[in-house]
């Protein structure tokens, strides 16, 4: 177990502190708002006596699984449990478990799911986006229909009843979930296991299952159509090694299918099997449990509470640049918002730059209004605010693909463009590769043209220490040995090394 060391000097001691006693509610314990939380609790010469965070399964951080079976999802690198135990964030906020499913903003008071009332004075949300139960499209395949036959059913809702072996995994929760049922039903030595979506998360998921011991030949990863011509790894080499080790594996690939039915549309509750359309001919497919990674969106719920709350909502919730909503005590940060469209950068969300540092720069906002050592923000002339901020630190994904392949893919934040585009650019930069991703020894860096090291991409089949990595992001080729100039005179074979 880990414990944090909170140590203590006589000039801290002395050092007097200034006691906020405003009502700070955070609503969702994501990245954005552990990263607010933390920044708020070790303010040095503030005191913040009233944080309250409201969150389905309390505080992250509880170790429900073991690190081997820690796989089914991939990690963004702004936490880990050493991170979570350090912080002791129990020891400063107030946790409340429950669901928000309503705003009052004349009373200024949450609603729980549990009819419980939090007011607060200052209201965060930070709730994020999540998997969603998939909407079939009830086609009969029978009718031997495509996909350009079938209804668009993506934007639909979920009504009925969630089918006790289908499963979607947004926390460590639920993977824990997931696990359980694995091993209470039998499912390592029987039954088909379905993986629908095409996200990251798609790839870790049978990479555990396979690691749990289920047969690669039950495992099924049924993949829709894709929303944009950008891969979520955006990588060829990277795809093709694990696209063969899944083959290797004797996991079976669909492409550009859609859910048509649950049980052929009799009672789906447990699900014995799925129905897809595809752009030719549909398939069956039978069914012991079902992974569903689709498009990530806003929990109906949280959805119904702003939308009842009068908050302006466009597909996400509506901010400007300094994270309030149309109402002055309720900001937001995080992939729930997304900048007013007075700024004309619909491209631009909070989803493409790092949670840790959007949740920290929501917090130095906040300063702003308890903190008397600093200067007044003064507002910018209202025809001068229409640039939204630009945060620098880096994108990160990683997790172990199929193949235990160890990959971390660490970058600036970008609008998503295919790789091959951006290395046409003629500013592109340099691009230092060594080892091979079959291999599971490939290292690849990109050096922008001002020198500075802009995405580093690694596949390994042996771990490799993440977080030193991750501090090369932004830092000069000089600084790293005259990089460049070494690689080009073949003294670099192994990045790893």
């Amino acid at each position: 177990m880990s414990y944090a060391l909170n140590h203590t000097n006589r000039k801290l001691t002395l050092e007097p502190k200034i006691t906020v006693n405003a009502k700070i509610i955070v609503v969702g314990a994501s990245s954005v708002g552990i990263s607010f939380l933390e920044t708020l609790v070790f303010c040095s010469h503030m005191k913040f006596n009233n944080l309250t965070l409201i969150s389905t399964h309390g505080l992250p951080g509880k170790k429900l699984l073991d690190t081997e079976q820690r796989k089914f999802l991939a990690s963004d690198h702004c936490f880990n449990d050493k991170d979570y135990a350090l912080m002791s964030l129990c020891s400063w906020v107030n946790v409340v478990v429950g669901r928000m499913t309503g705003i009052d903003r004349a009373a200024k008071h949450v609603v729980l799911s549990t009819d419980k009332i939090v007011p607060y004075d200052h209201l965060i949300l930070c709730t994020g986006q999540q998997y969603q139960v998939p909407c079939p499209t009830e086609a009969d395949i029978s009718q031997h229909l495509t996909n350009r036959e079938v209804p668009n059913s993506s934007q639909r809702r979920y009504t009925g009843k969630v089918p006790c072996n289908h499963f979607t995994l947004n926390e460590e929760e639920d993977c824990f979930k997931a696990l359980t049922w694995i091993r209470n039903n039998s499912i390592t030595t029987e039954g088909n296991i379905i993986v629908y979506g095409n996200t990251i998360d798609t790839y870790t998921t049978v990479e555990t299952l396979l690691n749990l011991g289920v047969s690669g030949s039950r495992i099924h990863l049924v993949q829709p159509p894709p929303a944009s011509t950008i891969t979520c790894i955006n990588n060829y080499s990277v795809e093709s090694a694990v696209a063969d080790a899944l083959g290797a594996a004797g996991v079976t690939m669909y492409r550009d299918a859609i859910l048509a039915q649950w049980n052929d549309g009799l009672h789906p509750d447990p699900i014995y099997s799925a129905s897809f359309t595809t752009p030719t001919k549909p398939f069956r497919l039978q069914c012991s449990m079902f992974f569903s990674f689709c498009e990530k969106n806003v929990d109906y719920e949280t959805f119904k509470a702003l939308n009842d709350a009068c908050l302006v909502y466009d597909s996400r919730l509506v901010i400007d640049t300094n994270f309030h909503t149309n109402d002055i005590a309720i900001r937001a940060a995080g992939s729930l918002t997304k900048f007013s469209s007075r700024y004309y950068s619909n491209e631009w969300t909070h989803s493409n730059f790092s949670s840790k540092e959007v949740g920290f720069q929501l917090a130095a906002a906040m300063l702003h209004l308890f903190d008397p050592t600093l200067e007044p923000v003064t507002e910018p002339p209202a025809n001068l605010d229409r640039l939204i901020p630009m945060y620098k630190g880096a994108k990160i994904q990683g997790g172990i693909l199929p193949g235990s392949y160890h990959y971390l893919h660490i970058a600036k934040p970008a609008i998503p463009t295919p790789l091959e585009v951006q290395m046409a650019q003629p500013n592109y930069g340099l691009e230092l590769v060594t080892g091979s991703a079959k291999n599971g020894t490939y290292f690849r860096i990109h050096i922008n043209k001002y020198k500075m090291v802009e995405t580093i991409t690694c596949l390994s089949r042996e771990p490799f220490p993440a977080s030193n990595y991750i501090r090369l992001f932004g830092q000069h080729e000089q600084l790293l040995n005259n990089l460049c100039a070494r690689y080009d005179e073949n003294l670099i074979t192994d990045l790893y090394r």
